[in-house]
């Protein structure tokens, strides 16, 4: 078996082993250029490529090529062309080109632009990412490309995500070339945790708040949830087991290393881990993933919930952004056994530290989404405050630095278990705070916030360039200085920009009542929604952080916003529009025949002189209920419509989380209540009960 994944593994993958292979030798050279050193791509190299993926392509079936992108909306994007080209004499053949390699011309008007293009203004273009690899699903050819708009913006996650990675390689250079060495890149990596939910896809089906919205906007409290903590890394369920199983295989043959799989915490919640990857594969790997999920549930007969927030009472699910930054595959966040006296990592560490406390408002919103809001600061997830963990260890070196004192690394400790059988424990050097936003986790910070469904791109790209921002300082500090002076000078800069920023730097517990009032005594932000949250990209000085160093301009940042804006508020209109048809074509009619059953006994018994007086006081409770949700679901109706009719994006959102989200919840209120005393049997929809216990 094992021989047999070693064979399989990225079998439909156009990856370095295969280039190799099938390219002549001085093609390959260049291309591996291209790649590593961010050389231009000359066409007769594309056009030389392009022949070789076509005729790989085609020995494993496939007869399309697509153009695989992420437009605005954050999920991926394809349209399908056949390889054939008809001669003209009733025969044909396959062929693929260079050009068609390197750009696609899809429609660009139906995809979200945040007014940067009009639908009269249709063209865009798709240019090939050479970083990601070519890969084969469903028969077609997939080519990881950006997506950008007539006039040059970018209309997706991808393109500014990628020239972050270029700001940092050129940044971070700099910084190396002070400490004397030269690599010939410095790149991101990624490891993306994913989070999700199972449930019997009947189950899914028959739900149309699954169905439309992803989440369940009605449902009361189950009889049991996660207190009794059987479900996390318990045993997996069969039919859960066998979904996995055929889940690695199909990543493993796309070259997805994806090697950890468990139990999450809320019953029915899974998680699948993956290996560090260059960020721009491990973002792209991690959409094909969650594609993946839904695809091979299906064939289990379960439905694969990637929503934040799929079920109230439990925990939703997030996806944890395991990032690093490395120096031709060396880890420049590896601490190394004396962090006190790695003035590289130390500069390294400062510059992170600096570029999360200095862009808190960017890194919130981020990660903004209706989705994500439902679980922030929920006690299953990060609050929404910015703070880093650092860990003991790590946190005794920077408060030497600041304070000026002395402090020497414990180094790995052994733990003696007191069972001879067993091996000592070797301990970190620093523990695992899950209340932590961005936590510090040994070589590579852990940023907890990202939301189960969203597209890494967004949280990466800030990162990358807030973090290139602190290197570019760190490197223009220190020019001009004589041979000798660089180390104080470096060690001072240190000392200086974490007194300044340390602030950030929280240990402590982030779920505890006290840490929001102690946070705003530091100056932390505490952006609680998206709407709070999204304004970050109108800041002027936001505009000319990301302008200064070419990775949006300010009509991209503008879009950006109007964008995520605008989806917010329409994901918060589809709920309330299906909250309201579910009321009016499913919970009323339900009460109403329950409540109509239940009346007609009270009066057979009544005429047969037999008092009723607990079903009475039933129907009573029933007639309020009914009154109230009629009332509450005419009531949403009227706000939502109101709420949709603002033309400003600001002022929609603001309409959205204050008026028509709270009309929401009482909606909700009303409805479960009824849960609570209507009889099964007359229940339109499979209760938590059912979706959360029976697969």
């Amino acid at each position: 078996m094992a021989s047999k994944v070693t064979e399989e593994y990225g079998i439909l993958v156009f990856n370095d082993a295969v280039m190799q292979e099938r390219l002549p030798r001085p093609t390959y050279k260049e291309l591996a250029k291209v790649i590593k050193e961010g050389r231009r791509l000359d066409l007769d190299i594309a056009n030389e490529v392009a022949h070789a993926m076509k005729e790989w392509a085609l020995e494993k079936g496939a007869t399309h090529y697509a153009h695989w992108f992420q437009p605005l909306n954050g999920i991926t994007s394809e349209k399908h062309d056949s390889f054939l080209a008809p001669r003209g004499d009733g025969t044909a053949l396959m062929a693929f080109s260079g050009k068609e390699l390197v750009q696609g011309e899809p429609d660009a008007s139906s995809f979200p632009n945040g007014g940067l293009r009009a639908t009269f203004e249709a063209r865009g273009y798709t240019a090939w990412d050479p970083t990601s690899p070519a890969f084969i699903k469903d028969e077609v050819l997939c080519i990881p490309t950006a997506f950008i708009s007539y006039t040059g913006e970018a209309l997706d996650k991808k393109t500014p995500f990628l020239r972050s990675t270029v700001v940092l390689n050129e940044q971070a250079k700099r910084v190396l070339a002070l400490f004397g060495k030269h690599p010939r890149e410095v790149s991101c990596t990624v490891g993306p945790e994913q989070e999700y939910f199972l449930i019997k896809e009947e189950d899914f089906a028959q739900r149309p708040d699954l169905v439309m919205c992803g989440r369940t906007l009605f449902g009361c409290p189950p009889v049991k949830g996660q207190e009794l903590e059987e479900h996390y890394f318990g045993a997996i369920r069969p039919t859960v087991n066998e979904f996995m199983k055929e889940l690695d295989d199909e990543l493993w043959r796309l070259g997805v290393p994806a090697t950890t799989k468990h139990n999450e915490v809320a019953p029915c919640q899974h998680e699948l881990a993956p290996i560090f990857e260059r960020a721009s594969m491990a973002i792209d790997h991690n959409l094909l993933t969650m594609e993946m999920m839904k695809l091979v549930a299906s064939r289990h007969g379960l439905a694969c919930l990637q929503h934040e927030k799929p079920f109230d009472y439990v925990n939703g699910s997030g996806k944890h952004d395991n990032w690093s930054i490395a120096a031709d595959g060396k880890n420049l966040l590896d601490p190394s056994d004396t962090p006190e006296e790695n003035l590289q990592f130390l500069v390294f560490l400062t510059c992170v530290i600096a570029a999360v406390d200095r862009h808190q408002d960017l890194m919130r919103c981020s990660v903004a989404s209706a989705g994500n809001d439902h679980r922030l600061g929920a006690n299953e997830a990060p609050p929404a405050i910015i703070s880093i963990f650092l860990g003991d260890d790590l946190a005794g070196v920077v408060d030497a630095l600041i304070n000026g004192g002395s402090y020497t690394s414990h180094g790995h400790e052994v733990f003696d278990v007191g069972v001879p059988q067993l091996a000592d424990v070797v301990l970190d050097t620093t523990d695992r705070n899950r209340t932590s936003p961005f936590a510090f986790t040994g070589n590579k910070f852990e940023f907890r916030m990202c939301g189960s469904q969203q597209n890494l791109s967004d949280a990466n790209m800030v990162l990358n360039t807030a973090v290139a921002e602190m290197l570019d300082e760190f490197a223009t500090a220190m020019d001009g200085l004589e041979d000798g002076e660089f180390a104080a000078h470096a060690l001072e800069w240190v000392r200086d920009t974490l007194t300044r920023h340390q602030r950030i730097i929280f240990n402590g517990n982030g779920y505890s009542a006290e840490w929001p009032e102690e946070a705003a005594r530091r100056g932390l932000l505490n952006l609680r929604t998206t709407a709070d949250a999204l304004p970050a990209l109108l800041d002027p000085e936001n505009i000319e952080f990301f302008a200064r160093y070419g990775v949006l301009d300010a009509a991209e940042a503008g879009a950006r916003y109007v964008a995520k804006a605008e989806q917010y508020a329409k994901l918060l209109n589809i709920e309330a529009n299906t909250m309201v048809y579910m009321v009016r074509h499913f919970y009323l009619p339900a009460l109403y025949s329950y409540s109509g059953d239940l009346a007609q006994t009270v009066a057979t018994k009544d005429a047969i002189g037999i008092k009723s007086p607990a079903e009475r006081g039933l129907l009573a409770e029933l007639t309020e209920g009914i009154t109230t949700v009629t009332g509450l679901a005419d009531g949403l109706e009227a706000k939502n419509a109101e709420a949709a009719a603002v033309d400003d994006p600001g002022l929609q959102d603001d309409a959205y989380r204050d008026v028509v989200i709270p009309a929401m919840e009482s909606l909700r209120g009303a409805v479960d209540a009824m849960e609570q005393v209507v009889g099964h049997d007359y229940w339109p929809f499979p209760s938590y009960n059912t979706m959360l216990f029976y697969v």
